[in-house]
Parts: C-alpha cells; sequence; structure tokens
C-alpha cells in the first residue's frame, strides 16, 4: 500500500510483472501480468471492461444523483444493474457512500475479465491505490504510510493460496471527499476489491489521532469480510488477520 500512486506502481514495475496502463475519463489503472502469461491483446480487453462499467455506472447516476453524490450508505432497487447493487452492499457494510467503493470494484471488474479471457499467472490491477490481485508466489506488500515514522518499515506478505484477493487502501493524502480521518495508512485485505475498498474509507475515517488506532481495531473484528488489517497514525500502528508483517530493511 503506498500514499502515492506512481510510487506504488514503481515498486511493482520489475521483472516479476510486465505492464501497461489503461484509461478512461478520471479512471487510470496500473496493470501487472507476469511475463510468461502476457499477450498484448490483454489492453484491449481491459479498456473496453473498464468503459462499459464507467458507462453503466454514468447511465444509472444520471437517473440517481443521489447514488453517485451519498456520503452515506443509500438503498438501490433489487433491480438495479449488479455493479450498481455491489457498490450499494459494500457501502451499507462499510457505513459510507457507495462511490466509496468504485475504485476497487473496477480493479477487480478488470482483473476478472482479463482471468476470464486469458490463462494468467500472476495478475496485479492498480486503481488508486486500490488493487486486486492473483499470485503464484509470495509478494510482500511495503506499508507506506506518509510523514509517519513507521512508513516503510513494514510490509504485508500476501500468499499465492489466499488469492484472488483485494487490497484497499486510504491514507492522509487522499485527496477524496470522502476522506475525514487523520490517518497516515489504512490497509484492508477482502476477498472482494469493493468491499476493501469501502472498508478503509470507513476505518479510516474513524482515525482522528494516534489514541483512536486501537479502538478502530478492534471494530475491524466485527467484519469478518476482513482478512487482514493495518492502521497507521503517527507512531502507532494496529495489525491484524491472516497475513505475516514483514519487517523491512
Amino acid at each position: 500500500m503506498l500514499f502515492e500512486t506512481k510510487t506504488y506502481r514503481n515498486s511493482l514495475s520489475n521483472e516479476r510483472f510486465q505492464s501497461f496502463v489503461i484509461q478512461h475519463e478520471t479512471a487510470d489503472l496500473w496493470i501487472g501480468i507476469d511475463p510468461g502469461s502476457f499477450q498484448k491483446e490483454m489492453a484491449d480487453i481491459a479498456l473496453a471492461t473498464l468503459k462499459s462499467v464507467l458507462d453503466e455506472l454514468e447511465v444509472y447516476a444520471a437517473s440517481n444523483p443521489f447514488f453517485k453524490k451519498s456520503l452515506k450508505p443509500c438503498s438501490v432497487q433489487d433491480d438495479a444493474p449488479a455493479i450498481i447493487r455491489q457498490l450499494a452492499v459494500a457501502g451499507e457494510k462499510a457505513g459510507v457512500g457507495p462511490m466509496a467503493a468504485v475504485g476497487g470494484l473496477l480493479s477487480e471488474t478488470v482483473g476478472r475479465a482479463l482471468l476470464e479471457n486469458f490463462s494468467i499467472g500472476e495478475l496485479v490491477v492498480e486503481n488508486g491505490g486500490n488493487l486486486f490481485v492473483k499470485l503464484q508466489e509470495p509478494l510482500v506488500m511495503s506499508i507506506f504510510a506518509g510523514e509517519s515514522p513507521l512508513s516503510g518499515m513494514a510490509g504485508l506478505e500476501i500468499l499465492p493460496e489466499q488469492t484472488p484477493l483485494g487490497v484497499g487502501t486510504f491514507t492522509q493524502a487522499d485527496s477524496s471527499p470522502m476522506n475525514f480521518g487523520k490517518a497516515d495508512a489504512v490497509m484492508i485485505c477482502c476477498k472482494e476489491a469493493a468491499l476493501a475498498d469501502a472498508l478503509t474509507t470507513g476505518f479510516g475515517n474513524r482515525i482522528k489521532k494516534a489514541a483512536d488506532v486501537e479502538n478502530v481495531l478492534n471494530r475491524t473484528e466485527h467484519v469478518p469480510e476482513i482478512l487482514a488489517a493495518v492502521l497507521v497514525c503517527d507512531d502507532q500502528i494496529g495489525i491484524r488477520g491472516e497475513f505475516e508483517l514483514k519487517i523491512l530493511g
């Protein structure tokens, strides 16, 4: 997880992944594929999927503008498109507006489209710090936390058998209008990337000072979908879950 997207992309751009970027409207996704699986046609499938999801979202928002603007959970009709219902459910579970989940939704939808159309060993889709990950070998995800003295000192090791999964991030550097917290970093791992994204916002908003870390970490225990959680504020860090914390040099 990192508080600066380009830094994150640079940390993954090595011999392990052959990468490309797709962009549409305000969306900017970095996609890394293991070199043995990479095919140039992947970019076309990824971009077509991204456009389709964004177009569907815009059509729904045009007739339901409150859905896109709400900072609180909002219900949708049973016959709403699947992606709309997925955003609404994620927002409801996290106690935030449905659009707080859209970054993770885009990452996972594009990632799964690639997995359905190609034989892929390893895949990372990153969108604004929200990731969808499928691995064949362990991957340590460094925890960058802005001005915190703990930034870059540790990382979570994700094992192949735990993937595919979603990783959501939230930081004080996030300029999103949904950011009301003071956390230097929050990382949440779930099987669904949209939910991970929404939960990072929900829990991140609860951290106003370093003393809040322990209490907020305790709250994460009441969400069974969370596989791992990391919270950082100033010199305080809280961590729980299935993944091993690695100390970095």
